[in-house]
């Protein structure tokens, strides 16, 4: 992704989880502002609630922000792109989260010190962002098996369980008796109907097994990924993960990919289903139109 000089930043406002920096130690309102008046700037933060969509909320206090930064995870990278998208502002990221995967996928640091710096005296670069009806995602959407995965995860953590035991909960449990998702995909006038655990569209192409399997080599090719196992059942899910893993989906043919601009799905017997949009879950209405908006959203990044 090619990089330019931006302007020092006049105005910073820090989106804070409420939940951020759980897995590293919190942190907390003082201690980000003095960070980031020892890398050169005044930033303003402003902590996100708990256990509700904080978008509204980005909205109201970022407006006019020269910069606005996600402070936590994918799913507040996710709030603060729906937020501003459209806007002027420059999109920063702390990766304060537990798996970071946009931050990872931009290049930035995970060191929260070196991701101020970033933000403050780093530069641009244009990435695409995917749609799905009226919603945006920087990562991936998917149907199928993990918006289920997700909905029992939560489900068990508010019995109490670890997030952790309760997501390897809920796999164990849905990987057994989830029957996949029959769909019909509508590409440039041609439909296909096909039967599979999962649909999942990727905001630029995703590695899909040996080491580098989940991540992305770039973010502005202008192109969504549709990922689709037809040849598996859902039981079948842990043999297609390992060999991913090792290296032989693609000579095995586990997967079926195709690069778009636009897609529909129409899932089968249903008006509403359930969309997993960088690791967090709606309920939207059928059909589901997919868009990619080609370097859409101006993200702060390390100097190339």
């Amino acid at each position: 992704m090619p990089s330019q000089p931006i302007v020092r930043h006049s105005s910073i406002v820090v989106m804070l989880n409420g939940a951020a920096g759980v897995a590293r130690g919190a942190v907390s309102d003082t201690e980000l502002r003095e960070l980031f008046r020892s890398a050169g700037a005044d930033a303003e933060i402003v902590r996100l609630p708990r256990g509700r969509n904080p978008t509204d909320m980005v909205r109201a206090a970022s407006s006019g922000a020269r910069v606005v930064v996600a402070a936590g995870g994918d799913g507040t990278v996710n709030a603060v792109v729906n937020a501003t998208i459209g806007s002027s502002s420059v999109l920063g990221v702390l990766p304060l989260g537990t798996l970071n995967h946009f931050a990872k996928d931009a290049g930035i640091p995970v060191a929260l010190r070196e991701a101020i710096d970033v933000v403050v005296a780093g530069r641009t670069t244009r990435v695409d962002v995917g749609t799905v009806n009226d919603r945006l995602f920087v990562n991936n959407s998917s149907i199928g098996i993990y918006p289920d995965i997700v909905a029992q995860r939560e489900a068990l953590q508010l019995q109490g369980h670890h997030k952790w035991t309760a997501f390897a909960m809920a796999t164990l449990d849905v990987v057994r008796r989830h029957p996949g998702i029959a769909v019909t995909l509508d590409v440039d006038g041609h439909s296909r109907r096909v039967r599979s655990p999962f649909v999942a569209v990727g905001n630029n192409e995703y590695a899909v097994e040996g080491l580098r399997m989940g991540g992305r080599t770039r973010l502005d090719a202008g192109k969504l990924f549709v990922y689709v196992a037809p040849r598996s059942r859902t039981r079948d899910l842990p043999l297609l993960l390992f060999n991913a893993g090792v290296g032989r989906a693609a000579r095995l043919g586990e997967f079926d990919i195709a690069a778009v601009t636009e897609l529909r799905i129409h899932p089968a017997g249903t008006r509403r289903i359930a969309v997993a949009l960088d690791g967090e879950v709606e309920t939207m209405n059928t059909p589901l139109l997919y868009r990619v908006l080609p370097g859409a959203l101006t993200v702060a990044v390390p100097r190339a």
